[in-house]
């Protein structure tokens, strides 16, 4: 039988591919509407924060998926990640923390396995498959 545990490198590496590459969808989406911004700055400024920290998105969902999908410093990577996505659940999503869908799902499932997964990437490195691993 296969000793599995000598792949736990590997398995690391699908979550961060995972996790990283879904999220840069996100991020590519925003970079190339700029436009997007505008409904986070107007949540921020009616949460009384200043509305620069829009640009915090491209921080969470470029610069820490890139991190993430490369290996480099991939714990700081997931650490943008997940503050990423509290910073969404905490703006955009209150209202959504107990809901469900039609199907009976969570509301909020992609933004939790978002949370989650950044999580999961800090507390487990990069595993050696990785440009610099942890």
């Amino acid at each position: 039988m296969l000793k599995l545990s000598r792949y736990d490198d590997l398995g690391k590496l699908i979550v961060r591919l995972m996790v990283g590459v879904l999220i840069l969808f996100h991020g590519v989406h925003k970079v190339l509407n700029s436009g997007s911004l505008d409904s986070i700055r107007k949540m921020l400024v009616s949460s009384n924060l200043p509305s620069f920290l829009a640009y915090g998105v491209y921080l969470g969902e470029v610069v820490g998926a890139v991190m993430v999908i490369l290996g480099v410093y991939s714990r700081i990577g997931g650490l943008f990640i997940a503050g990423n996505m509290l910073f969404a659940l905490g703006l955009a999503h209150r209202s959504q923390l107990f809901a469900l869908t039609n199907t009976g799902g969570w509301t909020l499932e992609l933004q939790a396995f978002f949370l989650l997964s950044g999580l999961a990437i800090v507390f487990l490195g990069s595993g050696r498959l990785a440009v610099k691993p942890d």
